[in-house]
């Protein structure tokens, strides 16, 4: 008898590079894309590791020496305000032996001590202090090493890429008109919290780029018209009267943004570019104002240089992290970060005027109701798909017409992935 050689089985990063190639247009991913260890591990790489991500509200760290760390993947990150004001990024890790630097979320410092030997940086993150060195050592070569960061109009990014992508300053010039009126940069945290998806990062963002499942969120959608990336074409009966009475809304927002000399254009180039982007500037149903019930107002200051309470919803998407609704009277940022191949962090950040008071122009439970109920029911429905995607009988189904977005997050995904295989 003749042996067989036995043929080796392909190795991991081919069975991902292969999945990656064969990716169907117009239909969901692959199993392993949300299950698979090795995608998970790729997509640190090449995700989250080598594109712009956001990770804070700049009023998060309103003072000098006010920091906050963001944990992606093995990296963790130092975001701090520098004695200048300026915004700046660190890696987390002391220069002397490596020991992790601030292990807290959020705080304030006067330099950034390690806490294993005491070498001292100053926000800045010159060495200013390394105890029992010889004569020769020369602080100046033992700087916390900086990340990225960019400040868009109260937005931070970062990207922990040595070359970060180019676009960036193309996209803030596009998108700085339209955020500037609502001064984020001086607004006011009111609340943040973190949601536990029991769910891969893209099934949460998959999620948000839709709104074919807007029924299932009724506390939304009595202020927000449940019609995201529909057309007319798109039209069913039963939407008829809600679309007719968008149309009206939408006529009066025009109305108003142009009193308020804003642009007037939306931008979608959400798969055209590597700074995946889409903003558009929404009317509210009802009053038209924020998302309290029938549209009404949640807050009794206006956001920034905001004149007209009913200026509805400027709603913005970056790939491949993050989304944010800014209205009249306070704004709402979001960011998504992998915490496992099953599991992810939902970050929900809310912003008013810095006067507003607490109990006095804002109650607290009202403002963040919408936003809460909605975060939960999304986290049920993208642990139920998570659940459904690790099912043998699981096979990638065809997007629905008003599904564009969800195609256009997954074909940046899936062309950042073909980019690092090339």
């Amino acid at each position: 008898m003749t042996a067989q050689t036995a043929v080796p089985a392909p190795a991991a990063h081919e069975v991902v590079d292969d999945l990656v190639r064969g990716r169907v247009a117009g239909q969901s991913l692959e199993a392993p894309f949300y299950t698979s260890e090795e995608v998970y591990r790729r997509d640190l790489d090449v995700i989250f590791a080598r594109n712009w991500i956001f990770v804070a509200a700049a009023a998060e760290i309103p003072e000098p020496g006010d920091y906050v760390t963001v944990d992606v993947g093995e990296y963790s990150v130092i975001v701090v305000r520098d004695d200048d004001e300026q915004v700046r990024a660190f890696h987390n890790v002391c220069r002397h032996r490596g020991s992790r630097l601030l292990p807290e979320r959020q705080g304030a410092v006067g330099n950034i001590v390690c806490p294993y030997h005491r070498w001292t940086y100053g926000v800045d993150g010159r060495l200013r202090f390394a105890e029992s060195q010889p004569a020769t050592f020369d602080t100046t070569c033992f700087s916390l090493r900086p990340v990225h960061v960019r400040d868009l109009a109260g937005l931070v990014f970062i990207c922990l890429a040595e070359q970060a992508p180019q676009d960036f300053d193309a996209v803030a010039e596009v998108l700085e008109p339209h955020l500037r009126p609502y001064e984020l940069g001086k607004a006011k945290v009111a609340a943040t919290y973190d949601l536990a998806e029991a769910g891969n990062w893209k099934l949460v963002m998959e999620n948000n780029r839709e709104c074919y499942h807007c029924d299932g969120h009724p506390e939304l959608i009595t202020a927000y018209f449940p019609l995201f990336a529909y057309e007319a074409e798109d039209i069913t009966p039963r939407l008829k009267p809600l679309y007719d009475r968008y149309v009206k809304a939408a006529e009066a927002l025009e109305k108003i943004r142009a009193a308020h000399g804003l642009p007037l254009t939306d931008h979608r180039e959400l798969d055209t570019r590597v700074v995946g982007f889409q903003l558009s500037h929404l009317p509210l149903d009802g009053e038209g104002k924020s998302f309290a019930p029938n549209g009404g107002a949640v807050c009794r200051t206006l956001m920034g240089q905001v004149q007209d309470a009913a200026f509805g919803d400027l709603s913005l998407h970056l790939q491949p992290n993050s989304w944010f609704h800014l209205l009249s009277d306070h704004a709402v940022v979001f960011s998504v970060l992998p915490t496992s191949t099953g599991t992810s962090t939902l970050r929900t950040t809310w912003l008013v005027h810095p006067a507003a008071v607490e109990g006095v122009d804002y109650d607290l439970d009202a403002l963040t109701a919408v936003w809460r109920a909605t975060n939960d029911q999304d986290r049920a429905l993208v642990a139920g798909t998570q659940a459904g995607c690790s099912d043998p009988g699981y096979v990638p189904g065809p997007y629905s017409m008003v599904e564009d977005d969800v195609e256009a997050f997954v074909n940046w995904y899936v062309t950042r992935l073909r980019e690092a295989i090339a």
